[in-house]
């Protein structure tokens, strides 16, 4: 993975952590905690859209399917917080 492809990476991830924490509780985690659930988002999304055979080709696509995983993180780390 290039540097370039990082970057792509952190920013969809931040994205993502945003915009689930934005969904999920109303406000966002800040920029570190945004970060951390969009990036471990992206990678459960893609993964998830995988195993269905979805495709997550693209910008947006990535950013959908990092959402996605966000929102599941969020969920399955607040049946763990219960």
């Amino acid at each position: 993975m290039g540097t370039e492809h990082l970057v792509i990476f952190l920013v969809i991830g931040a994205l993502a952590g945003f915009v689930a924490g934005h969904i999920w509780k109303g406000k966002g985690f800040g920029l570190v905690g945004d970060l951390i659930v969009g990036v471990i988002g992206a990678f459960i999304g893609v993964w998830l859209f995988g195993q269905f055979n979805i495709s997550s080709a693209g910008i947006l696509g990535l950013l959908i399917a990092a959402v996605i995983g966000a929102l599941i993180l969020l969920y399955l780390v607040r049946l763990i917080k219960r």
